[in-house]
């Protein structure tokens, strides 16, 4: 229980420390950059160029603004709700990512103009020619990629592993055996004092029969 709880204040520090870094990246790229121009940091690889994107990654679905804002909604409570299961650092980083940057774009597609639930998501990192994205759309893909391996290698959200039993859980079932044997023990120890307190009885009551005779 006390590493779950370790688990999950490390999961929520991480969806927070995400949130305030794509905020403050955003608000820096709003003050610093011109809209549609581009100022090259890696060439043509790596670039800023401010956008404002009604729809998902590489312009798409631009009309479909609220069908994102509810699936961000989705997300977040989804992921709220199975936080409380984590049994994994891994899973606990995945998921602090995840979490962190969908509340990053919800909160652009909540505040931000043309209004509520239609909001653009502030853009500012572009990749070449390809995209532009943020922040949050790092953690994300982060966190999916995350999800990815630890599918892979067969790690469940809860620490299982190929069906074995996580450690917490193998402790926890190896408790009454450790009691049972304590109980036996202390049962054992009893037993050996009542012996030993008989065997004194009858030495003792011995001499007294003996004086008795005489």
């Amino acid at each position: 229980m006390r590493r779950r709880r370790r688990l999950v204040l490390a999961f929520a520090l991480i969806a927070i420390a995400v949130v305030g870094l794509d905020q403050m990246s955003k608000v820096w790229a709003l003050g610093a950059l011109i809209e549609g121009e581009r100022t090259p940091v890696l060439g043509d690889l790596l670039g800023v160029s401010l956008i404002r994107n009604p729809g998902a990654a590489l312009g798409i679905a631009t009309g479909m603004t609220w069908i994102f804002t509810l699936a961000a909604v989705t997300v977040t409570i989804v992921v709220l709700r199975v936080a409380n299961r984590l049994g994994s650092r891994g899973w606990t980083v995945a998921l602090g990512l995840l979490l962190g940057g969908a509340v990053g774009n919800l909160i652009d597609r909540l505040v931000r103009e043309p209004g509520v639930g239609r909001g653009h998501v502030v853009d500012f990192i572009a990749y070449g020619d390809w995209f532009v994205g943020n922040v949050a759309d790092i953690a994300i893909v982060s966190a999916a990629c995350l999800m990815v391996l630890l599918g892979i290698v067969g790690i469940g959200l809860d620490g299982r592993r190929d069906g074995a039993a996580p450690d917490g859980d193998a402790n926890q079932d190896a408790l009454p055996d450790d009691q049972g044997l304590a109980d036996d023990q202390g049962l054992a120890d009893d037993q050996g004092l009542a012996d030993d307190q008989g065997l004194a009885d009858e030495a003792a009551a011995e001499p007294s029969e003996a004086a008795g005779q005489r």
